[in-house]
C-alpha cells in the first residue's frame, strides 16, 4: 500500500497562499433548548471538517480524490435531532466507557458499582445518554499550520452509574501535514474507569457511494480479544493467521467477511484487535484504509492497545443520512481505537482506572493521502 502522505500536487501548491480557518455557526438547539454549534476547521490545502458541540461528533470531514475532487467521508445523519434521537453514534465521541463492560458492574476498592444493562445484561459506550448525547463547551484555536477545536465536558460524580467527578478535554486538530488529530486528557476527583473512542464511520469513497467492502484494509496486530456470544472478551488472546481476521497485509474488507458465521457478529466485524506496540502507549501505526477507485487512502497512529474493526453491519436501510441517502450494509468501516472492552473487570488487561491526581491522556490520528 503506498505511503498516505502525499496529497494532490493541485491542493498542496496552494498552502502558501491559504491559511487554516475555523467558522462558528448555529446547528439547532437539543429537545431540553441547549444551544448546538457546528464548527468548520480547513487546513491550508482545503480539507475540510465540520464539528457539532453535540456528542463532540465529527459531522463531516472532506477530502480529495486522486483528481482533486471533494467528498466527505465520514458518515452522518441529516440534523441535529437524529442524532439527539438515534443510536449509531456517528463520528460521536463515546465516553466514559468506550464498548462492552460485563454484567454492566465493576469494583474499585472493594466497591461494587452498577451501571445501566443497555446491552442485554451488559453495558455499552458509557449508557443511555453517555458522552454521545451531551452538549460540550468549544474553544477554537488557529496556529500558522493548523485549525483546532478543544472541547470540554465535566461529567458528574455518579453520572450513569460511573463514580468520581471527571474533566475531560478533546482537542481536535486538522492541520497541514493532512493530518486530524485527536488529543484526550481527563482528571477525576475520585477512582473511576474510563475508555474514549471515536465512533466515526469510515468510507474513503464518499459516505453516500456505496459499501466499503472493496477498500483495502491493512491492521497491525497479530491478535485480537475472543469474545463470547455477547461480545464480551473471555481474557483470551487470538492469534489472526489463518482467519478472515488477518489483515496484517491489505486485504479487501469484503473478501473473506462471509466466512465470519457466528450470529453475534451480524454477518461482518466487530473485533477488537490488539495492536502492536514496541511498548505500551507508544504512538504507532494501528491500521490503514485504502480505496483503489478514489485513491483515498487513511492512515491510523494511536496511543492505545486496541481498535475495534467493524464493518458497519446495521441491516440496508436501518440508518439514513443527509437527503434521504439510506445507508448499505457494510457502508462504512469503524476503526475506534480504544482501550480492551470489559477491562475494569479483566486484571491482566491494560487498566482503565484513573485516580485523583493522574491525568489520563490519549492521542489518535487520522493521516490523509492518496495512492500514486
Amino acid at each position: 500500500m503506498a505511503s498516505a502522505v502525499a496529497i494532490h500536487s493541485t491542493l498542496a501548491c496552494s498552502a502558501a497562499e491559504a491559511r487554516p480557518t475555523i467558522e462558528k455557526a448555529p446547528f439547532g438547539a437539543t429537545s431540553d433548548g441547549q444551544q448546538v454549534e457546528v464548527y468548520t476547521l480547513r487546513n491550508s490545502h482545503g480539507l475540510t471538517a465540520k464539528v457539532l458541540t453535540f456528542g463532540a461528533a465529527i459531522y463531516s470531514l472532506e477530502v480529495p480524490d486522486r483528481d482533486g475532487k471533494m467528498a466527505n467521508v465520514n458518515a452522518n445523519r441529516p440534523g441535529l435531532a437524529d442524532y439527539e434521537a438515534k443510536g449509531g453514534a456517528f463520528g460521536s465521541v463515546i465516553g466514559r466507557y468506550a464498548n462492552r463492560i460485563g454484567g454492566a458492574s465493576f469494583t474499585i476498592d472493594g466497591v461494587k458499582y452498577s451501571l445501566a444493562a443497555n446491552n442485554g445484561p451488559n453495558h455499552i459506550h458509557g449508557g443511555p445518554k453517555g458522552f454521545t448525547k451531551r452538549v460540550w463547551k468549544a474553544e477554537p484555536a488557529i496556529t500558522k499550520d493548523a485549525a483546532a477545536l478543544k472541547l470540554t465536558y465535566t461529567s458528574a460524580d455518579g453520572e450513569e452509574g460511573y463514580p468520581g467527578k471527571l474533566t475531560c478535554t478533546l482537542v481536535y486538530e486538522l492541520n497541514d501535514r493532512n493530518e486530524w488529530k485527536m488529543d484526550y486528557t481527563a482528571s477525576t476527583d475520585k477512582a473511576t474507569v474510563l475508555n474514549f473512542a471515536n465512533h466515526s464511520y469510515w468510507n474513503l469513497g464518499g459516505a453516500y457511494s456505496g459499501t466499503a467492502l472493496d477498500h483495502l484494509l491493512t491492521v497491525n496486530a497479530d491478535q485480537v480479544l475472543k469474545v463470547d456470544e455477547m461480545l464480551i472478551p473471555t481474557g483470551e488472546f487470538v492469534p489472526v493467521a489463518n482467519s478472515p481476521l488477518d489483515f496484517r497485509q491489505p486485504r479487501r474488507v469484503g473478501e473473506r467477511i462471509g466466512e465470519i458465521k457466528e450470529k453475534h457478529f451480524n454477518g461482518g466485524y466487530d473485533h477488537c484487535f490488539v495492536i502492536n506496540h514496541k511498548k505500551p502507549g507508544d504512538l504507532t501505526l494501528c491500521a490503514k484504509l485504502a480505496d483503489p477507485k478514489s485513491g483515498r487512502t487513511m492512515e491510523v497512529l494511536t496511543t492505545e492497545p486496541g481498535v475495534q474493526v467493524y464493518s458497519a453491519n446495521a441491516p440496508a436501510g436501518a440508518n439514513v443520512g443527509p437527503g434521504g441517502y439510506a445507508y448499505p450494509k457494510h457502508a462504512a468501516v469503524c476503526l475506534e481505537t480504544q482501550h480492551y472492552p470489559d477491562s475494569p473487570n479483566k486484571p491482566a488487561f491494560p487498566t482503565t482506572l484513573l485516580n485523583p491526581g493522574e491525568t489520563f491522556r490519549s492521542t489518535t490520528i487520522h493521516r490523509f493521502g492518496l495512492t500514486k
